[in-house]
């Protein structure tokens, strides 16, 4: 990597090796505002139909299938204009920049359920869902680390760009929706969807790598399961993706139901998406290296 280059990615973001403190009391200051919702006159239909709309939009557009499918494993291409939309997608999920997510979880498929891994389950469910985030965590990855696992982002200004300023784009939003439909539209557009897609993300990490079922021989504790799989949009059928890291598709079998893929597969009908890969599979329990990710 050139000298300009380090010096342009080097303020990315803090330490990861340094304590999760102010992490752990963002999450606290956002479960706190969801409760809020609890209150009678926070609560309007509007209010819901926004958080419904938000959900899928920041987390299944933006994390599935942009952080995730695209920026992660690049299981497919799209223009750059759309590549762009649907990072934006995802830094408004609040769950960091593209950049530590990315790397975050490349680190994860490099050391799955080992150590080295962010959220091993080894350590325990309730870990593996939140605790890696604001207890202290050696295996989340430094700015060395994230520019090593994620060199192909870090030589992009746009997505260095909405990492320094991922906040920035979560505090804009809640002064749009405030200005359209007052504080009951920040409460459920910002704090309820936010922790609920937290969590739903967060299901993948835990509940997909200790509950369901195991098609393929993997060498981790990744598991198919189908209730996580309706909350995430598909990536509960995560068993599948650990075998097929590079697959566009998770959900290989005929009621393994993936939102995503059909997302993906209506963007290839519009001509917006290619290059897309799908493991050639030559049976239903086949070792990862008996099968390959090809192009469609």
């Amino acid at each position: 990597m050139s000298a300009a280059l380090q010096a342009s990615a080097a303020p990315l973001r803090r330490d990861t090796r340094k304590s999760g403190v102010l992490t752990g009391i963002g999450l606290l200051v956002l479960h706190l505002g969801a409760l809020a919702a609890l209150l009678p006159q926070m609560f309007t239909w509007s209010a819901l139909g926004v958080a419904i709309a938000l959900y899928y939009i920041t987390g299944g557009l933006g994390i599935s299938l942009g952080f995730h499918r695209l920026l992660t494993h690049r299981s497919y291409r799209c223009p750059r204009l759309l590549e762009y939309a649907l990072a934006v997608c995802g830094t408004l999920a609040l769950q960091g920049g593209p950049i530590e997510w990315i790397s975050t979880h490349r680190v994860h498929h490099a050391h799955s359920d080992r150590e080295g891994d962010p959220h091993n389950v080894h350590r325990g469910l309730t870990w593996a869902h939140v605790q890696w985030l604001y207890r202290r965590n050696d295996a989340r990855p430094t700015q060395e680390e994230q520019r090593r696992y994620a060199p192909d982002l870090i030589k992009n200004p746009f997505y260095r760009f909405l990492e320094r300023t991922y906040l920035l784009w979560q505090v804009a939003l809640a002064l749009v929706l405030f200005a359209v439909g007052g504080l009951p539209w920040v409460v459920w557009g910002i704090f309820v969807r936010v922790v609920v897609t937290y969590h739903v993300t967060w299901l993948v990490n835990s509940a997909a790598h200790s509950m369901g079922y195991r098609t393929y021989k993997t060498a981790d504790e990744s598991t198919n399961n189908w209730w996580v799989a309706l909350l995430t949009w598909g990536e509960g059928w995560h068993n599948n993706h650990h075998a097929f890291p590079s697959s566009a598709r998770h959900g290989m079998r005929w009621f393994e139901l993936d939102t995503t893929w059909l997302a993906i597969r209506v963007l290839q009908w519009l001509r917006l998406a290619r290059d897309v890969k799908v493991p050639r599979l030559r049976s239903t329990a086949l070792a990862p290296s008996e099968g390959e990710a090809l192009e469609a």
